[in-house]
């Protein structure tokens, strides 16, 4: 009690006027007997019951801040509830951020999310370098060369920051996605070249940490989560005339392949609901959009079981032959159930999807792709390696046997696909053998499009701590030079067998070599480069009309590259209205192309 008052100065002084109720709460506690005490437990409750309800609408943090001030709003029973937030409604005051993106199309939508966050706190992006206030590096950490590169980066950053003038604000840095998580301590000490750091999962965070940021501190939040997938923020895309648009579906990897680091630097698969997604493919259609590509880490793992009556007992299927390192899923919608629902929605919009794993190829998503006409026949199928023992050594999942009986099942059911794949050279203990076998197995399959890469060992993987990077470096880039040789050798000749044939193409832009050519893509997602000149129009082919950016039009492939095809645009064209069977379209595409060029 005397301690109470003692306290009464303070309190007068300190307390406003309408806390007296709870101040009079206060009461002191007397050590007693349990046998002396007659309050019934009824009693005891309301007593309870009477706190809590003070207690929640009583003094908060803010009040006991001195010199902060309380916003008041008038609450249901006419009390006052005060209100602080930490920071302004328009916390960006038009400050202009300026992306750079690193690496693979999921930096790109996560540059698009970010761009989006900033912006609804009154942030302003800008394509001008020299008039930004925030740089924020978009990054990627699959290998080392990649992080080099943004060391690089971060020296030039920094030095255009010492030189910024005087009178203007100082210009703030931040780095952003994998990088971000893999090396949070060493980015924050190596001479203190970022000031703000945000791993993938916390772009939410992005306006707090500017915050902290602009008050002389470096800040940092790399927590990655097991439910953030951004479901509810509609990103800002920037696609070149908007013809084309990405649409993240899930996030995160659970194969953990013994040489990646993406599961330790963006976390367990979660996927998006489904009811999200089909409304941004919606707003991109109403919007114009020709062309949505959809994205994941592994992206036909796409399992929905956000509502209830998804969740059944069936369990996932997956590529006949393939396994996993983790227990076998149950229930949600798959991604041919997503893939068949946003097909639906603009019959005129090409629909992709990237980066795939090969165990997740069941036939009724093959089907499907064969049926649709807008689901463009072009399947990424990244193998890795050529070799048995190597895909063991990576933990894929699966044989070279396997992974060949997936090639050919995908060419009976779509014949026309194009397909592309990812390689690796000089993988731990790679001996000549294994490389000569995938050498073979490049030139067996026979693919249009190829990424490949030597080896680069990263920390927290698999094979950083159980596997020896024993293949010295002059021999992985050896081996990937003759990957590459074979591979283009391979893509010439394939691409050689459309030569003659009609292609649909969606014209992207001027090509980049020529403001006289335009470039576009076909449906196998192969470059095609055409000459800028009036086309007749699909509807009235007497009438002639310019080729814009976004149009679709027929084109006939004269000559071929191990990277592009060469044509001449015979009409302007679309894809049908409604949704047809891939052979009608197929049958559609040929008599107009046969039709214009017999035209007089």
């Amino acid at each position: 009690m005397e301690f109470l008052m003692t306290l009464k100065p303070f309190f007068k002084c300190t307390i406003p006027k309408h806390w007296t109720p709870y101040i009079r709460c206060i009461q002191p506690r007397h050590c007693c007997n349990l046998s002396n005490t007659k309050e019934t437990s009824g009693e005891k409750r309301n007593t309870v019951q009477e706190f809590k309800s003070q207690l929640s609408s009583g003094p908060t943090l803010q009040d006991f801040i001195h010199g902060l001030p309380v916003r008041k709003t008038s609450a249901s029973d006419g009390q006052h509830s005060h209100e602080q937030s930490y920071f302004s409604e328009e916390l960006g005051n038009s400050r202009k951020v300026f992306f750079e993106t690193y690496g693979c199309q999921m930096n790109v939508s996560d540059t698009e999310i970010a761009s989006s966050i900033l912006q609804s706190k009154g942030y302003q992006r800008t394509g001008n370098l020299s008039e930004a206030d925030v740089v924020l590096l978009v990054t990627c950490s699959i290998r080392e060369k990649a992080e080099q590169t943004i060391w690089n980066r971060l020296q030039q950053l920094t030095a255009m920051k010492k030189r910024r003038l005087k009178t203007h604000a100082p210009m703030k840095i931040g780095i952003l996605g994998c990088m971000a998580e893999r090396l949070k301590t060493e980015l924050l000490e190596r001479e203190k070249l970022v000031d703000v750091i945000a791993g993938p999962d916390a772009y939410r965070d992005l306006p707090r940490l500017l915050a902290v940021a602009d008050g002389g501190h470096q800040a940092s939040n790399v927590l990655l989560s097991l439910e953030e997938t951004y479901a509810d923020i509609m990103p800002v895309h920037h696609a070149p005339h908007g013809y084309s648009a990405f649409v993240s579906i899930m996030r995160g990897c659970d194969n953990m392949c013994s040489y990646c680091i993406v599961p330790f630097t963006r976390g367990r698969e979660r996927s998006r609901p489904i009811s999200s997604i089909l409304e941004e493919v919606r707003i991109l259609s109403d919007q114009g959009v020709k062309e949505v590509t959809l994205l994941g880490q592994n992206v036909n793992s796409y399992r929905d079981t956000s509502e209830e009556q998804f969740c059944g007992p069936d369990p996932t299927q997956l590529s006949r032959g393939f396994k996993t390192i983790y227990r076998t899923k149950r229930g949600g919608l798959r991604f041919s159930d997503l893939l068949d629902r946003v097909s639906q929605i603009d019959p005129d919009m090409r629909v992709r999807f990237t980066s795939p794993h090969p165990k997740d190829f069941p036939d009724e998503v093959l089907h499907l792709i064969a049926e649709r006409g807008n689901i463009c026949q072009q399947i990424h199928l990244p193998a890795q390696s050529g070799s048995t023992e190597i895909l063991k050594a990576m933990r894929r999942g699966y044989s070279r046997e396997a992974y060949l009986e997936l090639v050919e099942n995908i060419r009976r059911i779509i014949p026309e696909v194009s397909l592309s794949s990812d390689f690796i050279s000089g993988f731990c203990e790679e001996t000549e053998d294994d490389h000569q076998q995938t050498l073979s197995l490049i030139r067996e399959v026979g693919y249009n499009v190829g990424f490949l890469f030597a080896y680069s060992m990263r920390k927290k993987t698999h094979a950083f701590y159980r596997l020896q990077d024993d293949v010295p470096a002059e021999v992985k880039r050896r081996r990937l030079e003759e990957c590459i040789s074979v591979f283009r050798e391979e893509a010439a000749r394939v691409n050689s067998a459309l030569v003659g044939s009609t292609q649909l193409v969606l014209v992207e832009g001027e090509s980049k070599r020529s403001a006289k050519d335009l470039c576009g893509r076909t449906d196998g997602n192969m470059k095609v480069i055409f000459p800028k000149e009036d086309v007749a129009v699909h509807t009235a082919e007497c009438n002639t009309a310019p080729v814009n950016v976004g149009d679709y039009v027929l084109v006939k492939i004269l000559s071929s590259t191990s990277q592009s095809l060469r044509g001449r645009a015979v009409s302007l064209s679309t894809l049908k209205q409604e949704t047809l069977p891939r052979q009608e379209l197929d049958e559609h595409l040929a008599s107009d192309a046969t039709m214009i060029e017999n035209s007089p």
